[in-house]
């Protein structure tokens, strides 16, 4: 029998955050519920409190094996990196703090996942995830990112086992050194 993982994607923004759970059973997938946590304007440490605390409140309701987020990019302007990667460093803490294991992808890697296409473009991931997840309505698009992530995950996961980097067995014993290996080969 097939173990249901379900996965926690986050899609961590200063503004807003997404959040997408999917349940993945084999090669199937099904999303459990998706959202995205509104920071009020503020002071830094506290629209970054509200991140954690809100990430905290999902994490106990959707009860995820795991999550995942998406790597911070250099972007051309250092002020809005260094903020992103705060809402990032808040999310990652949320999740620790829960017990998960927390998995890092790039926007290049979920949109290829998702779309087959590492330069789609946020409209095109929002309809893949609609259809990937048999949804009836398209996700909005920071809930989209989540899902988006939490899909990539998913199949890094089956090109893992398939690929014989973890045995079936395995897959709830799986370290993180595993996972650095993977991503120093270029691997998923």
């Amino acid at each position: 029998m097939r173990s249901t993982v379900r996965i926690l994607g986050i899609d961590p923004g200063l503004n807003r955050t997404g959040w997408g759970a999917i349940e993945s059973v084999g090669d199937r997938l099904r999303c459990v519920d998706s959202g995205v946590i509104r920071v009020p304007a503020g002071d830094l440490p506290q629209r970054l409190g509200v991140i954690l605390a809100e990430l905290g409140r999902v994490i106990r309701a959707m009860q995820p094996t795991r999550a995942c987020v998406e790597k911070v990019f250099v972007n051309v302007n250092p002020q809005s990196t260094l903020l992103l990667g705060q809402a990032r460093g808040a999310a990652i803490c949320a999740a620790v703090a829960a017990g998960l294991a927390v998995r890092e992808h790039t926007a290049l890697q979920v949109k290829q996942a998702v779309v087959g296409y590492g330069k789609a473009s946020k409209e095109q991931v929002q309809t893949m995830v609609q259809r990937l997840l048999a949804l009836g309505t398209v996700p909005p698009a920071d809930a989209a990112d989540a899902l988006a992530c939490a899909i990539c995950d998913a199949h890094a996961e089956r090109v893992l086992v398939a690929g014989g980097v973890l045995s079936s067995g395995a897959r709830a014993r799986r370290s993180r050194s595993a996972w650095r290996a993977i991503g120093a080969r270029g691997g998923a």
